[in-house]
């Protein structure tokens, strides 16, 4: 929905509660089953504070209650791995939770993250960036647990860069398989200018995949995105379409 994007990168990116709740119905109209968001404080920068994520979440759930939210636990929002663990089971005092926490598994304390995240009831969603932060992912104690494992190709590569790092990233997931593993959905995804390719790989590879301004701010044929629910609708238009 927004991602660590501040205000003033795109005059559709929602960061208010209100604004996110009602680009949250608006996706789900779109054909969205499920958001990911990130929470600010009062300056628009990404809190885990639970009174800011209770508020979010009581909007949203408002405006569309059957849709599944997800919320980032990026180490940006908190450096220090267990201030940033504190932060995340200081939502036990609250009555509403995410469903679900993306935990980037290359971040120092991101064991201790999931650990308190499922220790709440919360699904945890696995970021994996790049080989490294999928071998520790590999190894780590909730590895099995996890509800989905998100696939992150960054901004900066081409096209023709897309697959072979895509390819790298689910090999080592499917290791997990053949090592006996709990088979774990995957979601595939880019940044920027991997976004659209990525995307598309997604959809040919039948991996679940998601759109919106965290990820990009133009539609495939490189115009401006006039928000959200404009990507959710160019998204499922291309994924329609013969490859």
């Amino acid at each position: 929905m927004n991602g660590p994007r501040r205000p003033g990168e795109h005059p559709a990116l929602p960061v208010a509660p209100e604004e996110l709740a009602r680009d949250v119905a608006a996706v789900a109209a779109a054909g969205a089953d499920a958001v990911h968001l990130h929470v600010k404080d009062a300056a628009g920068a990404d809190t885990l504070g639970a009174a800011a994520m209770a508020e979010v979440l009581a909007a949203v759930r408002a405006a569309a209650p059957a849709v599944p939210v997800g919320v980032t636990t990026g180490a940006w929002a908190v450096p220090d791995p267990a201030r940033r663990t504190a932060a995340v089971r200081s939502w036990r005092g609250s009555a509403l939770l995410p469903d679900f926490a993306s935990v980037n598994w290359h971040e120092d304390g991101a064991d201790d993250v999931a650990g308190a995240l499922l220790d709440l009831g919360v699904g945890v969603e696995a970021g994996l960036w790049h080989p490294a932060g999928a071998g520790a992912w590999l190894a780590s104690p909730h590895r099995d647990r996890c509800a989905r494992v998100l696939l992150e190709l960054p901004d900066g590569p081409d096209e023709r860069e897309v697959q072979p790092r895509a390819e790298e990233l689910l090999r080592l997931v499917r290791r997990a398989q053949r090592d006996g593993g709990r088979e774990v959905p995957v979601l595939l995804h880019g940044e920027g200018t991997s976004t659209w390719a990525a995307l598309r790989l997604a959809g040919g590879r039948g991996l679940a995949t998601r759109i919106g301004l965290e990820d990009v701010l133009v539609l495939p044929d490189g115009s401006p995105a006039a928000g959200n629910a404009a990507l959710v609708r160019a998204a499922r238009n291309l994924l329609r379409s013969p490859a």
